[in-house]
């Protein structure tokens, strides 16, 4: 199921075990799985993807960071 969300406040992502990276303000698609939120967006051409935490998806959700626009997932 995908979940359309928001980016409304600082939110990071870690691409291996580099430095964090932040998630642009703006749009994003959300796909779920039993432990995975996986965030796609676009910057200009490119189209940015990640995989988190399902934990810190809901984290951030709960700092009001990410605003959702359908119930979140179970």
């Amino acid at each position: 199921m995908t979940q359309h969300a928001e980016i409304v406040g600082e939110v990071f992502y870690r691409e291996g075990d580099g430095a964090q990276i932040a998630i642009r303000p703006g749009p994003i698609e959300v796909e779920f799985t039993e432990r995975d939120a996986t965030l796609s967006w676009e910057e200009g051409e490119a189209r940015g993807l990640t995989a988190m935490p399902l934990t810190d998806y809901k984290r951030y959700v709960a700092e009001g960071a990410i605003r959702t626009q359908e119930a979140p997932a179970a």
